[in-house]
């Protein structure tokens, strides 16, 4: 990764946290953008002493937070999100759909970006896609047991799908399960249909198709941040 994508990275990262009132319960992603999120969140709290509680979406981060004095919570002590802040591997301009998943934490990420008023992504530029599929495969997390059943469902779908791999050995997600990239889905030209065929097939625990979520994009650049809304 370039300096100069670190560097859009953190100041996408920094303008979501300015975003960031006291009292606030936060969902707080995962991938290195979010690292620059965590790092400006701990910030605040030290010097401004913000006053927040934020459940992670996968236990590096949880990890993270800790290590940084971030206070953390569950979904047991709270019942809903005011804001979600995190990543993404594409996002469609206009409709702010995103693929989301490369990191491995898609399945929880999922569950706290439904659960937040205000999804906000954070981004570079290179992230931005006029059609999803454009640069990054389609992570489908799937049940371990029968996998092999389940990757033929997706093969017959189109998918194309590759088991992800981790040190010689099947990726395992922080929920136990496997996950297959899909680059054949691409392009995608009818995502809600592809969501809706994925979401009812048997085997598949979550997929990397965030449609309708992301409530808004901050997207760094040469000529600074582009605040994007949902149309």
């Amino acid at each position: 990764m370039s300096q100069i994508q670190d560097d859009a990275k953190r100041e996408s990262a920094e303008a979501a946290v300015a975003m960031v009132e006291t009292g606030m319960a936060l969902g707080l992603g995962t991938g290195s953008t979010v690292e620059f999120v965590l790092i400006a969140l701990a910030r605040r709290i030290r010097d401004e002493n913000l006053e927040v509680a934020g459940i992670p979406t996968s236990i590096r981060t949880e990890t993270r937070a800790r290590e940084l004095g971030i206070p953390l919570t569950d979904f047991a002590e709270t019942t809903h999100l005011d804001l979600a802040i995190d990543g993404a591997d594409e996002v469609l301009e206009g409709s702010l759909a995103l693929i989301k998943g490369l990191g491995g934490a898609l399945l929880r990420e999922k569950i706290v970006a439904a659960a937040a008023r205000r999804f906000v992504v954070v981004a570079d530029e290179t992230k931005l896609v006029q059609s999803l599929g454009s640069h990054a495969p389609l992570p489908v997390e799937v049940s371990r047991f029968g996998h092999e059943s389940t990757a033929r469902r997706l093969t017959a779908l189109g998918g194309a799908p590759k088991l992800r791999a981790a040190s010689g050995q099947p990726l395992v997600t922080d929920g136990g399960n496997y996950i297959y990239d899909c680059a054949g889905f691409a392009p995608i030209a009818d995502p809600e249909r592809l969501s809706r065929l994925l979401s009812t097939t048997v085997g598949v625990v979550g997929h990397g198709l965030f449609l309708d979520m992301a409530t808004e994009a901050l997207i760094a650049g040469p000529t600074g941040i582009r605040h994007l809304v949902r149309s």
